[in-house]
């Protein structure tokens, strides 16, 4: 974040619409986060984080739907999708949740083509 370097070089008695300009945002930003550095949300959003590591951490088999679903125990309450934005953010997932997908590529053969059969066609057969 490049508000509290403003904030320093105001303290040593540049104008903040020097470095504001150089940085490329307007004294309005600046002065905005100056009234309020951190946003509720970011902090609602610590400690749901906090919550959710305290759940994983007692079971780290649960997944996301499980932590959402634990929360309103710890007295919070949040969205699944937001569970899941901040799960993913913070690389919480369960121990089972990684699977495999389709996209996989061939390994090397099993066994050797001792038949050696050519299974390309010659021509294209087709219908009309």
């Amino acid at each position: 974040m490049t508000y509290p370097l403003v904030a320093d070089l105001a303290a040593d008695g540049l104008p903040v619409a020097v470095p504001c300009r150089v940085l490329g945002f307007s004294k309005q930003a600046y002065y905005a986060w100056k009234a309020n550095p951190v946003a509720a949300r970011d902090v609602d959003d610590a400690y749901l984080i906090n919550a959710a590591l305290d759940i994983h951490r007692d079971d780290p088999a649960f997944g996301l739907r499980f932590i959402a679903d634990e929360l309103p125990a710890y007295g919070i309450t949040a969205g699944i999708n937001r569970v899941a934005r901040l799960c993913a953010r913070n690389k919480i997932w369960s121990v089972f949740s990684k699977r495999r997908g389709l996209t996989r590529r061939a390994g090397p053969p099993v066994h050797d083509d001792l038949v050696r059969k050519q299974f390309t066609a010659d021509a294209r057969i087709g219908c009309g």
